[in-house]
């Protein structure tokens, strides 16, 4: 387990590649990118976690397999040398990773800001450093657009952060500004809106979670599925196909390019990552009124004015009434112990009236990354239930 085997005569015009975090959503997706494509001469995932424990879907068990991984704490300096080891090629030549990514962090919320700061910025930080030392051709940090001030335009790269939305992205843009001062690390940072797609936890899966709750309350009279702030509120999103063709797209393109077409010498390499549909709470709304046959609708003035005021509480008293129905209804389905990542649990941190809206116009002119799935859609969500039924996790 610990060491992972690597073929000594791996094909040269193949890049080696590091996932770090591989395990996680985007992790497994961009993991499974690579071998099915055929991308790498070699493929290393290292996670604090065991694929064993990892309720991997089937079609991700030969990418993320004991022999590609290497289970190790990344935020340990000693863990380096174990992480980033190669095996000599066949004629005595040191081989080290061309591609590093690094998916990994606390993805948890509302945690004290000593676990952000050990598991993400450190973790970020601590592999960084690796990375420059051994000459990486690409280092991919994963961030978030939580980092920027919630704004309704869509906010480019150079746009402030002097407010990020959590405290999760407050240590992501900590790590971003100390990576970006590691000498000779070749980084790229991509900024992500919400990240969906096939078995998807948390923004999506508490929705749909939310919404099968109510499905089953309005069985005998119809109830309202509010939601909090307004319809336009912009939750941007991003399909996890996507994400990881953008992560591979963006470490071929760091490989052989130094700095963004017209941009100044000693800019930092940052790209925002987002699809085509400008998602908000109404689009949302109206997809799960039709996915799920329930009426969806907002809150008014006097109850948002409440919450803003009372957050935590309103948070509470949302989750108490929620979370014994949907226990209920996994016990009603024989879903004891493996109910996936998916629960009508509210983040008190996620509820903030916060937008989070992306121009992605920089990325795809420079890097020419173009969405697969343009926007999230009926079809699109659809998709993600039937997922949650293969892994019977979805009552």
């Amino acid at each position: 387990m610990g060491d992972a085997a690597d073929p000594a005569t791996p094909n040269p015009t193949k890049p080696a590649v590091l996932i770090i975090g591989g395990l996680g959503y985007i992790g497994r997706f961009l993991a499974n990118h690579i071998h099915s494509n055929d991308l790498a001469s070699t493929l290393r995932i290292v996670d604090k976690q065991l694929p064993q424990l990892a309720s991997l879907a089937p079609e991700h068990e030969a990418a993320c397999s004991l022999e590609n991984f290497v289970q190790a704490d990344a935020s340990r300096e000693q863990s380096q040398a174990r992480i980033f080891d190669l095996p000599d090629s066949s004629d005595g030549q040191k081989r080290e990773f061309d591609y590093v990514f690094n998916c990994g962090g606390e993805t948890r919320f509302s945690q004290e800001d000593e676990v952000y700061k050990l598991r993400s910025y450190q973790l970020s930080v601590t592999v960084g450093k690796e990375a420059a030392k051994r000459g990486v051709k690409a280092f991919i940090e994963i961030s978030t657009g939580t980092v920027y001030n919630p704004n309704k335009t869509p906010q480019k790269e150079n746009d402030k952060t002097s407010k990020p939305h959590t405290k999760q992205a407050k240590w992501k843009l900590a790590a971003e500004e100390e990576l970006a001062k590691i000498p000779g690390l070749k980084l790229c940072v991509l900024r992500m809106p919400h990240v969906y797609g096939p078995y998807t936890g948390r923004w999506l899966g508490t929705q749909l979670a939310l919404a099968r709750v109510y499905q089953d309350r309005s069985r005998d009279k119809p109830e309202t599925m509010k939601y909090l702030w307004s319809s336009d509120m912009r939750t941007n999103t991003l399909h996890v196909e996507d994400a990881a063709l953008a992560c591979w797209l963006a470490a071929a393109w760091t490989a052989t390019n130094d700095r963004i077409p017209n941009s100044p010498a000693d800019s930092r390499i940052v790209f925002n990552v987002v699809d085509k549909g400008n998602t908000s709470q109404g689009t949302m709304a109206a997809i799960i009124k039709e996915v799920f046959g329930i009426e969806t609708g907002f809150q008014n003035t006097l109850v948002n004015t409440f919450a803003r005021l009372n957050l935590e509480h309103v948070v509470d008293e949302v989750n108490d009434d929620t979370l014994d129905d949907w226990a209920d209804l996994q016990e009603e389905s024989g879903i004891k112990e493996n109910g996936g990542p998916l629960s009508p649990f509210m983040e008190k941190e996620l509820l903030r009236d916060a937008d989070l809206c992306l121009d992605g116009g920089r990325f795809e002119s420079v890097v020419g990354f173009k969405p697969k799935h343009e926007r999230i859609t009926k079809q699109e969500i659809e998709e993600v239930i039937e997922s949650y039924k293969r892994m019977k996790w979805w009552p």
